[in-house]
């Protein structure tokens, strides 16, 4: 089919083990583009064909990591390209009455999401903040699995099975140093994002593990507004209201790895004097009078 690249188009790449396939939305129509190797040199040659329709966005799931070659090789030809949480794509697929499901059918799904919800775009992570958040997500590995064996190693009695257990938690622990010493030795090479380390741990509560999961896993830090940044967290209250009724805001959604990395600064941020301590003092004692306006009276009861 001939190009055109005078009308506004977006590309949908669901990518798979050994392949990615591809589908274009434009002009309300549909471009299958067919599957392709996720081999580098046939990803370049995907590339060209898919600027040739001058995209506003190419769109790809976040899929464990198989997808950072596609966006790389693709961002380096100059698209702009989004990874998108892949609940929201199917989310959306319900709410277009799409129930079907193959790799055709999520790829030309990608780009309708694309077209219809228009998600702005912002620029991929740089080859340094990339590295940085390989080596703090292999840390959080290793911290997951030694806590695991913790706790068979509390469930079990036989001897020679404590042992096995114990041997593991000793590797998950050296193995773990090994890879924090690699993440120093990035913040000693790189100043810059030594310096950013230093600025984020002048804020009570947080310190070197809590800084470095947020430059890590937080590249919009110092480019989103506050809004923002507490949604990507998945700390932002959304409303619950219908009609009369006004529910209780709750958080939900964001990047859970960074929430739960957040989860003990809060709790130490209000003990040092400062304006956390204050605003933690009046959101307590906003919360103290809803419930004494809630609680029924003594008369009524």
């Amino acid at each position: 089919m001939q190009t055109n690249s005078s009308v506004p188009a977006w590309v949908g790449i669901d990518v798979a083990q050994d392949w990615v396939d591809v589908a274009v939305w434009q002009n309300e129509q549909k471009i299958q583009l067919g599957r392709w190797s996720r081999e580098v040199a046939e990803l370049h040659r995907l590339a060209e064909k898919i600027a040739g329709y001058s995209p506003q966005l190419v769109i790809l799931e976040a899929t464990g990591g198989l997808e950072v070659r596609v966006m790389a090789t693709l961002a380096s030809a100059g698209l702009a390209v989004y990874r998108v949480n892949p609940k929201w794509v199917r989310d959306f697929a319900k709410a277009q009455g799409l129930l079907a499901k193959n790799d055709r059918i999520d790829a030309y799904l990608l780009a309708l999401y694309g077209a219809r919800l228009r998600p702005q775009w912002r620029p991929l992570p740089e080859a340094e903040q990339q590295e940085l958040a390989e080596l703090v997500g292999r840390a959080k590995q290793l911290v997951a699995q030694r806590a695991t064996e913790r706790t068979r190693l509390s469930r079990v009695e036989n001897q020679r099975v404590r042992d096995s257990i114990q041997r593991h938690i000793a590797f998950f622990s050296k193995e773990l140093a090994k890879v924090e010493k690699l993440v120093t030795e990035f913040l000693q090479r790189h100043p810059q994002w030594k310096e950013k380390e230093m600025l984020l741990r002048t804020a009570p509560g947080v310190g070197p593990k809590t800084a470095r999961v947020l430059l890590a896993q937080l590249p919009e830090l110092g480019m989103a507004n506050r809004r923002e940044v507490a949604a990507l967290a998945g700390l932002a209250p959304f409303a619950d209201d219908s009609g009369k009724w006004k529910g209780r805001r709750h958080i939900r959604g964001g990047r859970s790895s960074l929430r739960a990395a957040l989860y003990l600064a809060p709790w130490t941020a209000p003990r040092a004097e400062g304006q956390f301590k204050h605003f933690y003092q009046r959101l307590v004692a906003a919360e103290n009078r809803n419930n004494s306006r809630s609680s029924p009276s003594p008369e009524s009861s």
